[in-house]
């Protein structure tokens, strides 16, 4: 009678890259700051994680030999895992192409990573779990096929001879280990993929979906003459077949079959070239096709996470687990993408796939992985933990961590709607997508009060290109500032949270009906908070630098002293400290000087119209604020509401600088002359004073990207 398998565990890891492109190493450790960071490893404990993919890297170990090898760091970090009980999959090679004087093409990597395991086992004999070489298949994808990582070659040879090696560097590693720590389990990991193809293609999908087993089949010995990659191997390759001997005289089937997938891992390759962007083209030395992410294409859908289990259970029979799950992507796809891969792990389970973890992956976030590793810096995409404050602040994966592992199940209304890979949108290129291939959505909304407005329509425009539910509410629709009125409205509509975008935005007309201004910007939110308060729902509401009068002549924090000049100033601050009082969890973002796309009105617009068309435009040149580009404002304020943000916080792009200023370099994005643009001091008196400073930074996140960057994407936004 089988034995019931085990509960599904959640395992933890972060991303540890150690790549080389030409003689310069990239380091993710560093990058991410948790070189830096011991006490990251209790904020991990807090989640509940009690097994943790972790680095004792060769590259970082020993840079030049194994007898100067640097183990304070190590030394520091395993005993703390130790004793917060929190075990090790101890990886040795992540990516990398080992020290300086090696490469995957050196027949001494394999020893030479041998013996840094046999030093790692002799340092930490109570590390009983290990990964030698994490994705050796992918790997030798990228630095000998692709050309991406070092030795940087593009050689269908050179790619199998680096996977080889690899492969016997993992043998030889657990043989090391093994002789000191018997019991030692090697759970080897790799990124399968699977490739769909025009039945014209069904060759080349063929052969690359045996190829996508090469190593996990070399390192379980099965690959002889009746291996479907035989001939390719020894007759077009030239690898010899003693070589490959090696591997089944030196089988080390794996102890755990670890399985990483991405959303981009599933292909589909095409002919039909007409049908593609040109950078989608390629093809094998017979064929011109375009080669595409399965899933803008395919009317069925895709394999997916359960698949890639169901293949690997079928081929091996071995336990597994799924040790990678990460999307970078917005929140919301995160939460979604993580609930996706635990439940195919559990229907695979029911299905009769010895199942034993799924492993949330980049803790800590990861960077340059949009650039593919190829450039010294890139793209920041957080994990579990933002990183980007200095401070690790944790997302709504974190909240979701914490639920897999204590109830072994995951709630989120966003979890509610499919991911992108499950909607309408997805599908770019024909065939047409099947409609019957996708789920409904029965989500609970998120309401959007103010939806007719600037900011409630970047709202609207954000949350359906995010596959979020909403239901778009103006004004109106919320009578007077009945909180009774709101409530039934949360009732009827079940939902989730609100977004407050409306409010009284005229600040000089407020000076001469100040109790329209009141009624909107103060009454209308703190109805809102009470309401939400007494169904426990999340609120957003917006403030304004004009909180402050600008007397301190530098940017200001969300803990500096409010001291508003107009009445415009004072509903904002009286809105702030009402909403707070009766709802403490409410979210209240303070901005300034925001400019999009979508409006006709703001700053930005109207400057680069009258430039545009030769008329003087006047801007002042002593008063100075921080612009904030609406898509990044509502980007960031959605995720900070899916984190659970509460209290104040400031968002704004980081730039101080004057109107006139702001004109100027939105000029220079636009391509236009200056000469019309005109500075101007004490210009003609407003009905409402404005601080003269009145920039915004943030204590508690990051800045937005710079100005610079934010009037490029409005330009590049009004021209499409």
């Amino acid at each position: 009678m089988t034995s019931p398998l085990p509960a599904l565990e959640l395992w933890a890891g972060l991303e540890c890259t150690v790549r080389r492109v030409g003689d310069a190493y990239l380091d993710e450790i560093i990058l991410t700051g948790h070189e830096q960071r011991a006490s990251d490893l209790d904020r991990i404990a807090a989640l509940g994680v009690r097994t943790l993919r972790y680095p004792v890297l060769w590259e970082r170990a020993a840079a030049h030999a194994q007898g100067n090898a640097r183990w304070a760091w190590t030394d520091a970090r395993l005993a703390r895992l130790r004793e917060l009980d929190i075990r090790p999959i101890a990886g040795l090679v992540h990516h990398g192409s080992g020290p300086p004087d090696t490469s995957l093409l050196d027949p001494g990597f394999a020893s030479g990573l041998a013996e840094h395991a046999r030093a790692v086992a002799t340092r930490y004999p109570w590390i009983i779990d290990y990964t030698p070489v994490n994705e050796p298949l992918t790997t030798a994808r990228f630095s000998c096929l692709y050309g991406h990582w070092y030795p940087h070659l593009r050689d269908a040879r050179a790619f199998v001879l680096a996977v080889m090696t690899q492969v016997r560097a993992t043998v030889l590693a657990m043989a090391a280990i093994r002789r000191i720590q018997p019991r030692a389990r090697l759970l080897q990991t790799e990124d399968l993929g699977y490739t769909h193809s025009t039945p014209f293609l069904a060759s080349q999908a063929r052969f690359e979906n045996e190829r996508r087993w090469l190593s996990l089949d070399l390192l379980c010995g099965r690959v002889d003459e009746r291996h479907p990659l035989w001939r390719h191997l020894t007759s077009e390759l030239e690898i010899p077949s003693a070589d490959l001997a090696w591997f089944r005289a030196h089988a080390c089937p794996p102890d755990v079959i670890g399985i990483n997938h991405y959303l981009s891992g599933e292909r589909y390759l095409d002919e039909r070239l007409e049908r593609y962007p040109e950078d989608a083209h390629g093809g094998n030395e017979v064929h011109a096709y375009a080669d595409v992410l399965a899933l803008r294409v395919l009317a069925s859908g895709v394999r997916g996470p359960r698949g890639m289990l169901e293949d690997a259970w079928r081929r091996y029979g071995l336990p597994l687990a799924i040790t990678e799950v990460h999307n970078g992507s917005t929140r919301e796809e995160q939460l979604r993408w993580l609930a996706e891969v635990w439940r195919a792990a559990l229907d695979a389970r029911a299905a009769g796939c010895d199942v034993r973890a799924v492993t949330v992956w980049s803790l800590f976030g990861a960077v340059g992985w949009d650039q593919l590793l190829t450039e010294p810096l890139g793209g920041y995409e957080p994990g579990v933990f933002d990183v980007r404050g200095g401070t690790p602040r944790p997302t709504a994966l974190a909240e979701m961590v914490q639920q897999l592992v204590h109830r072994g199940r995951a709630d989120h209304p966003v979890l509610e709607s499919p991911g992108w890979w499950g909607r309408r949108s997805r599908c770019w290129y024909p065939p047409a997508l099947d409609e019957r291939s996708l789920s409904e959505s029965r989500a609970r909304p998120l309401l959007v009060l103010g939806a007719g407005g600037t900011l409630g329509s970047a709202f609207v425009r954000s949350l359906e290109a995010r596959g979020l539910s909403y239901r778009p509410l103006r004004r109106r629709d919320v009578h007077g500032t009945d909180v009774a009125d709101v409530t039934r409205l949360l009732r009827d509509t079940d939902a989730w949270a609100i977004i407050n975008a409306a409010g009284y935005v005229r600040v000089d007309d407020a000076e001469a009906e100040p109790d329209l201004c009141l009624a909107d910007n103060v009454d209308l939110p703190t109805a809102l908070a009470k309401a939400c308060r007494s169904h426990v729902v999340p609120l957003v509401t917006f403030s304004s630098d004009l909180v402050f009068d600008g007397a301190l002549r530098r940017p200001y924090v969300e803990t500096d002293q409010v001291r508003p000049l107009s009445v415009y100033g004072f509903s904002k601050a009286e809105a702030e400290e009402r909403v707070l009082h009766c709802f403490p969890s409410a979210l209240i973002v303070r901005t300034s000087a925001c400019f999009g796309p979508n409006d006709e009105a703001n700053f930005v617009t109207r400057a680069l119209s009258s430039l545009a068309q030769g008329v003087t435009f006047e801007a002042a040149s002593d008063v100075v604020v921080s612009p904030t580009y609406v898509p990044d404002l509502v980007e960031t304020t959605l995720d900070l509401l899916l984190d659970g943000a509460q209290g104040l916080v400031h968002i704004a792009n980081p730039d101080a600088v004057s109107w006139y200023e702001f004109a100027r370099r939105a000029a220079r994005a636009a391509g236009l002359g200056t000469s019309k643009l005109l500075a101007t001091q004490d210009g003609p008196p407003c009905p409402a004073e404005r601080p003269r400073f009145s920039a915004l930074q943030s204590m508690r996140i990051p800045a937005l990207p710079p100005l610079d960057d934010a009037l490029e994407r409005y330009v590049r936004a009004r021209s499409n």
